[in-house]
């Protein structure tokens, strides 16, 4: 079943995950109490401005002005509702 879910308007990180650059690994993490999910670079670009207070369109022209490029917000979008449904997004 393919179950559609709006992203919120401001997406934040859920309060039971965080989100850190781990040092041994080179990488950032989410951490929660049962584990651990490696990301990819262009994940943690995306989550770390999840914050609750910039809303998607700003964190898409956000990517968009950091790593000169066009045309984020279906990748963006993607990885939202992606950690939306494992529960990363509130």
């Amino acid at each position: 079943m393919n179950v559609s879910m709006t992203l919120p308007e401001r997406p934040k990180l859920s309060r039971r995950f965080r989100l850190q650059f781990e040092e041994a690994q080179k990488r950032w993490v989410l951490l929660y109490p049962e584990g651990m999910v490696q990301l990819n670079d262009s994940a943690a670009e995306i989550l770390k401005r999840c914050d609750g207070e910039r809303s998607l369109n700003e964190i898409v022209t956000e990517l968009e002005v950091a790593f000169s490029a066009q045309g984020l917000l279906p990748q963006v979008t993607s990885l939202l509702e992606e950690g939306q449904r494992r529960g990363w997004i509130d």
